[in-house]
């Protein structure tokens, strides 16, 4: 199946509609069908600000970034899209086109968008 691979970064403290940013994201991802999300808490990193953030036990809670990623058809994403626009969610995040499928599915996975090669 083709679809695409979304990555959204976030701070592990941002908010929206006082709800951390990155539970909303998967609550809203569920919320819309999207087949799977997943949240991962970085050890270190830097933005645009170049400041090198990393876990240590005397840092500051909320300084590190949580990724938020999706792989998601192309219908299931332009609803993801939709909705972050409406709701004005300032976010950076990466795009990547992927191909996607269950490997001996059972009668449990969903069906099939699209033929895999």
């Amino acid at each position: 199946m083709q679809g695409s691979l979304f990555r959204f970064y976030v701070h592990e403290n941002q908010r929206h509609h006082g709800r951390l940013v990155w539970e909303w994201l998967l609550e809203q991802g569920n919320h819309l069908g999207i087949r799977g999300g997943s949240a991962f808490k970085a050890m270190a990193g830097f933005g645009r600000h170049h400041t090198l953030h990393e876990a240590r036990f005397f840092e500051l809670a909320g300084t590190l970034t949580v990724e938020v990623e999706f792989i998601a058809s192309p219908e299931e994403a332009q609803k993801l899209l939709d909705l972050l626009h409406r709701e004005q969610v300032r976010l950076f995040y990466a795009y990547t086109p992927a191909q996607f499928g269950v490997i001996n599915p059972d009668a449990t996975d969903p069906p099939v968008l699209a033929q895999d090669p």
